[in-house]
Order: structure tokens, then sequence, then C-alpha cells
């Protein structure tokens, strides 16, 4: 079974083509065929890029919008040399969905889903309304090809209201759903089960694990039998750990505070919340980790400050984590600065050696891009680099819904 998963930006387009095998399972005769994408979209010319197999394919036209970027994606995929004879072959195009609110898990995109995702829009902005315009114009222009949105939220529907519920009047959690919804739900399901793949829990059962997903985009994950019990995102995106450029957790009435010493109103401020705060703000130069390192390293107070605060951040959600769990198994670090920032890891864990996490320096420093172990033969802990593939785990997801949904004909019929 052929599933595309789509991932969507304001004006980007990704994608990545899979060849599953049609019964379930998280391993074994799953292939990837192809990925690539568009740049530039509404642009007078966008960059058209693929590679398939070991063929690396780009081109430049123009792209008015992302069911043409779609439609240029199959070109290529059905193409001379291309893993496809036609756009019949993809059972589905899975979509990486953050924020639906009433409307969470594995869903097939309809127009009452469209309407949930339109409901979000205010806390998601950045991520639901060219999700919203895209699906539309796919499910028009592709009406053929089965769209699956697998929610960001899905893998945080099992934390308890505890973890989840904000010391808010009930109204606003029944009415409003305000609530600690968690985001990057595919990429803590995937460390998730790599870790119960490779540590072993107590008497035999899962890890108790602590995920870290450092990117430009960061949560931490409380997991336990293998589901989560705790994240870090909260209501929107925009809330936990500090951000590439968004702020993080942050206290609202200092708004009003601004507000009054500035005269901006909310919405402007808001916009410089969540675009040029951040460790961008507290740097005052990048929200990039690599530059931070840099200028850190040559002596720049704000870039080693902006670091100093994001790895507290991680150190705090690590710490409640092992409370919560009751002891820890296994840390796993993913996304572009958990995979990648040796200095990060050694940051978030050091000092923890009397809690059984201690980090080996060789192991953690070697450059690699597979998954591996960092910790010290001396940690009771296991400490792990798990490279992401969020896209994976949609493609299963959106396959696995298309099974059900031919079962229930089945025995329908």
């Amino acid at each position: 079974m052929k599933i595309l998963v789509a991932n969507l930006g304001s004006t980007s387009f990704k994608y990545r083509l899979f060849e599953l095998p049609e019964t379930g399972g998280t391993a074994g005769g799953e292939q990837e065929l192809a990925r690539g994408g568009v740049e530039r979209i509404g642009a007078a010319e966008s960059r058209v890029y693929a590679k398939i197999g070991s063929t690396p394919l780009e081109a430049v036209r123009p792209v008015p919008d992302h069911a043409v970027a779609l439609a240029a994606a199959i070109e290529q995929l059905t193409g001379a040399g291309g893993p496809l004879k036609s756009v019949a072959e993809v059972a589905a195009v899975g979509f990486k969905a953050v924020h639906g609110g009433r409307v969470s898990g594995v869903v097939r995109v309809t127009p009452d889903v469209l309407a949930a995702m339109e409901e979000m829009a205010l806390v998601a902005p950045a991520h639901n309304p060219p999700y919203v315009r895209a699906m539309r114009l796919l499910g028009e222009r592709l009406p053929q090809v089965p769209l699956v949105a697998a929610f960001e939220t899905g893998f945080h529907a099992t934390i308890p209201e505890r973890n989840a519920l904000y010391a808010v009047p009930t109204e606003w959690v029944e009415k409003h759903r305000v609530r600690r919804w968690g985001f990057h739900g595919a990429s803590h399901r995937f460390v998730s089960q790599r870790l119960g793949a490779l540590v072993p829990g107590r008497n035999g059962g899962s890890p108790r694990s602590i995920s870290c997903h450092l990117g430009g985009s960061s949560s931490v994950c409380w997991i336990k039998d293998g589901k989560s019990v705790g994240t870090s995102m909260g209501m929107s995106p925009q809330s936990g750990l500090p951000q590439n450029n968004r702020a993080g957790d942050f206290d609202p009435f200092a708004l009003i505070h601004v507000a009054k010493a500035t005269g901006r109103g909310f919405e402007d401020l808001l916009v410089e919340l969540s675009s040029q705060s951040g460790l961008a703000g507290m740097s005052g130069t990048s929200g990039d980790m690599r530059d931070l390192e840099e200028a850190a390293a040559a002596g720049s107070r704000r870039a080693q400050t902006a670091i100093d605060v994001y790895v507290a951040s991680i150190r705090h959600w690590l710490g409640a984590g092992i409370v919560e769990l009751g002891g820890l198994d296994a840390i796993g670090f993913a996304g572009g600065i958990g995979e990648n920032s040796p200095l990060t890891r050694a940051a978030v864990v050091n000092g923890l050696e009397d809690l059984g996490i201690a980090i080996d320096p060789a192991k953690n420093a070697a450059q690699g891009t597979d998954e591996r172990s960092i910790h010290a033969p001396t940690s009771r802990v296991a400490i792990w680099v798990i490279p992401t593939n969020e896209e994976l785990v949609v493609a299963r997801q959106a396959r696995d819904l298309l099974a059900t949904a031919s079962q229930a004909e089945g025995k329908g019929g």
C-alpha cells in the first residue's frame, strides 16, 4: 500500500511517499520510495524538488497553491523512473495535522473536520489556516484520493485530568475546550515506540520514558506504558518550552502590563510573542541553536542566556516527569536540536548522576545520523538519540484507518 504524507507550511509543501504492508505493525516491509517538496508557493517562481531512490530532481516553475504543489509532486512521482504509474496507486494522502479541538485522533478529512480546525485557528495560527486551505483544494482537485488527518493532539488523549487541566472555571473547559492539548504527537509516539523496543521496562513492561523533541519547535512528553501522561505544550503550540521565535509559557497578565506601558494592542503583542520572541528574541540575533552555540562560544552573553533559559525549561519538565512517572528508565532525544546538538543534550542531563542519569561524553560528542545510545556504563537510565520519523507514523496511521474502514464495510455488506 502506497501512502503519500504531506507536511504543509504557509508557503511550502513537503512530502514523503511510503510503501507499507497492508497489515499493521511498526516495522518490517516498510520502504520510503521518494521524498520532495515545493518552496515559495505563490511566488512567481517556485522550487520543485524531489529525491526518488537515489536520483535527485529539481525544477523551477510557478506553483500558485498547495493543490498545484501536490500535482507537481504527483507529476514527478509518475514521471519516467518514478515509483508510481498513476495517482490511482496512492491509497491515501496523510496529513500531520495540528489542532482539531473537538476532533482528534486519526480521521478522514470531511467538511466537519475542516470546520473543527477553523474553530482552533486562533490558537494554531501558523498551522491550521494553511492546512485547511490546502485540504479543501486537494479534496476538490483530487476527489478520488482519500485524505486522512492524523492530529498531533491524538497521542496526548491519554493524559490524566490532573496534568491536562488548567485551574480555570469548568465552563471554559466544557464550552471553549481550554485545556493542555499537547502537540508533536507523531514524534513522541515514534520515540515511545522505539524506546519500548530498545529499553527493557520493569517486570518486562514498557519503560518509563521521557521524550524530548527539541528543534525549531520543542516539547517534552512523559510516557508510561507507551502512553502520554503529560506534556509541556498546552492549549496552543505557542506554549511550553521557549521555541525558535515563540515565547513558550508566559504569564498573560504581563500582556496587560506591557500593553498599558506601550499603548500597543493585544493582537500586536501576541504577534511579537509568537514570532519575535523565544531564542531569537532573547539572543537578539538568531533562534537557530547552531548560531547560538557559535555566538556563545565567541563570548555572546545574550546567546548563552538564551541557551541557558531553554535548557532550564527542559530540565524543569524532565524533573517533573520523573516525579510523575515514579522513576525513569529512558530518555529519548529527537528533533533537529535533540539529534544534532551534543552541547544541549549534555546540558540537559548535567549533574543528574545521583538520579541514575549519566551521559558518556565520547558517545554524546560522536557525530552520526543513526539511532544510538549515549549513556555511560554506570547510568541506570538509558539515554538514546532517536532520529524521529513523524511522516512514517502518519503513514502507518492512515494505513490503519483505511484498513479499519474496509473491515467495517465488509461486515456491513
